[in-house]
């Protein structure tokens, strides 16, 4: 893992305002990142790092940060198929498996 992402936590979270650490930790099919890949999210919904970009990475993102609000670490699925990215020709057809770490001020 990225030291700078763990740095960047705790920067957020030292001064009062939390973060969550997004780790890729399962993928089936095509994706645009593997296992192990990762991003910090902060309060204010800016990212460092990348778990692959367009649609797959925003829906990590809102995750994460309905995750912040109600202050638990969670396990998410997200379908790069179709149903989420066909309007932007970005379709990797796979799922990644995420799980969301909350780091509390």
């Amino acid at each position: 893992m990225d030291k700078g992402l763990l740095r960047v936590i705790g920067e957020h979270s030292g001064r009062g305002e939390g973060a969550a650490l997004v780790t890729v930790v399962a993928t089936h099919g095509s994706t645009p990142r593997k296992e192990g890949a990762a991003m910090a999210v902060s309060r204010s919904g800016s990212i460092w790092g990348s778990i692959g970009g367009g649609c797959g990475e925003e829906e990590a993102r809102r995750r994460a940060l309905i995750a912040l609000d109600e202050r638990r670490s969670c396990l998410h699925s997200i379908r790069l198929d179709n149903s989420v990215a066909a309007d932007e020709g970005m379709a990797c057809g796979g799922v990644m498996e995420i799980f969301i770490r909350v780091f509390h001020p």
